[in-house]
């Protein structure tokens, strides 16, 4: 339910054409807050990854990896590298800051000039994708960082029951 109210105020955010806080991911990944689905925070309150010197990752940057393979790579590449036919959200994480990723996202975005013509489809009525967008972004964002290489994460934090459940919610289970 929380990712749906997140992607409803990013909507919400871009329709108005509101200003966005300075959240970009260029900003510090530093994990600072852990809440009960165990997603961390960064200091301003950010989604954001948790990666020990061991290579065990959060459980939102191992379920980030699998959404981004199953339904992003097709167009923007392997690992968020980017393709001839999208760009590499790896780069695009750097300066576009956490709403707009959600915005976009939710609600895609076309991008015309007279060399070519880019198109995000929505994908804030496909539930694969959006009760997963905060898993999304916190992958991508640790590819943005170069926190996490090209390779699947090998060991991960275990799902944890308040994920379990709220990811059930936004799936239409009860």
């Amino acid at each position: 339910m929380r990712k749906i109210c997140s992607i409803i105020a990013a909507m919400v955010l871009v329709a108005s054409g509101g200003v966005a806080v300075a959240d970009d991911g260029s900003g510090d990944p530093t994990a600072v807050k852990k809440e009960d689905d165990g997603k961390w925070l960064d200091k301003e309150g950010i989604p954001t990854y948790k990666i020990t010197a061991d290579g065990n990752v959060d459980w939102f940057t191992y379920s980030g990896y699998r959404r981004y393979h199953s339904d992003c790579h097709v167009c923007h590449g392997p690992d968020g590298m980017g393709s001839t036919y999208a760009p590499a959200l790896k780069d695009s994480l750097k300066t576009m800051s956490y709403g707009d990723f959600l915005g976009v996202v939710a609600s895609g975005r076309k991008n015309i000039s007279t060399a070519q013509e880019n198109v995000m489809p929505a994908f804030g009525d496909n539930p694969n994708v959006a009760c997963y967008m905060d898993d999304l972004y916190i992958y991508l964002r640790a590819r943005s960082n170069e926190a996490w290489g090209r390779a699947r994460p090998g060991k991960h934090e275990d799902k944890t029951e308040a994920y379990t459940k709220a990811e059930d919610s936004c799936m239409g289970k009860k």
